[in-house]
């Protein structure tokens, strides 16, 4: 704890002295993020050291299995940080962000170690779709591949979870938000995006374009459908 609060100490002799123009502005101008990024708690794992953020860049929500519950009327963190970030700070993109070796995904594939941890335990329940696809969809992944595949298909599930929020619907349907899936794999130093068009992760690299799960652009639903006449 010692060397943490050194950190502090160096943050108020050094780091805030020669930032003092960004921070004036933030604290004048307030926030303007890019995006949101909705990732897992791991220490391993920090958003704005993966993307070199600067203070306001980015609006960060973190939590154990970087979970999206589908929308509810009961009131929750994630659900409140969502809405928050399109509607007040419109946001026009959102990452949602797991990673490789993670706990929670190791978790479902070893439920048994959560009988100490009925709190978890329920947590996870918003990831029980990740486990069956992969149980049932990788049925020969060894136990190291498995916690791989969860991870990766739960990032598939939480995205089909924000789709729910009315926010997110919204932004959406008027083409005003992307969504994008990115999976860090800690041990390579590399970072993958989910490619909708595919349904698969891909490297991203920066003489290709970028992997989206979800592209923004107009979708009207009911522009398909046939017009009634009238009476």
């Amino acid at each position: 704890m010692n060397e943490l609060i050194g950190r502090v100490f160096h943050f108020e002799k050094q780091v805030f002295p020669s930032n003092l123009d960004l921070y004036a502005k933030l604290a004048t101008d307030g926030q303007s993020p890019k995006a949101l990024m909705i990732s897992c708690a791991d220490s391993r794992v920090v958003p704005e050291h993966i993307m070199q953020a600067q203070p306001g860049d980015l609006f960060v929500c973190r939590n154990a299995g970087n979970i999206v519950p589908p929308f509810a009327t009961a009131n929750g963190g994630v659900s409140s940080t969502v809405e928050y970030a399109v509607l007040a700070l419109g946001v026009r993109d959102i990452i949602v962000c797991g990673h490789s070796d993670c706990g929670a995904m190791k978790a479902l594939v070893h439920p048994e170690s959560l009988d100490t941890m009925p709190n978890v335990a329920a947590w996870l329940r918003h990831s029980h779709a990740a486990q069956r696809v992969a149980a049932e969809g990788y049925p020969e992944a060894e136990d190291h591949q498995r916690v791989r595949i969860v991870a990766m298909e739960n990032i598939v599930a939480q995205i089909a979870h924000l789709r729910t929020h009315p926010s997110v619907a919204l932004g959406i349907a008027r083409g005003e938000i992307s969504l994008h899936g990115w999976f860090v794999d800690i041990h390579a130093g590399a970072v993958l995006g989910l490619d909708g068009e595919t349904g698969r992760f891909a490297p991203m690299r920066d003489d290709r374009p970028l992997p989206v799960a979800l592209a923004a652009g107009p979708r009207r639903a009911a522009d398909t459908l046939p017009l009634v006449a009238a009476e």
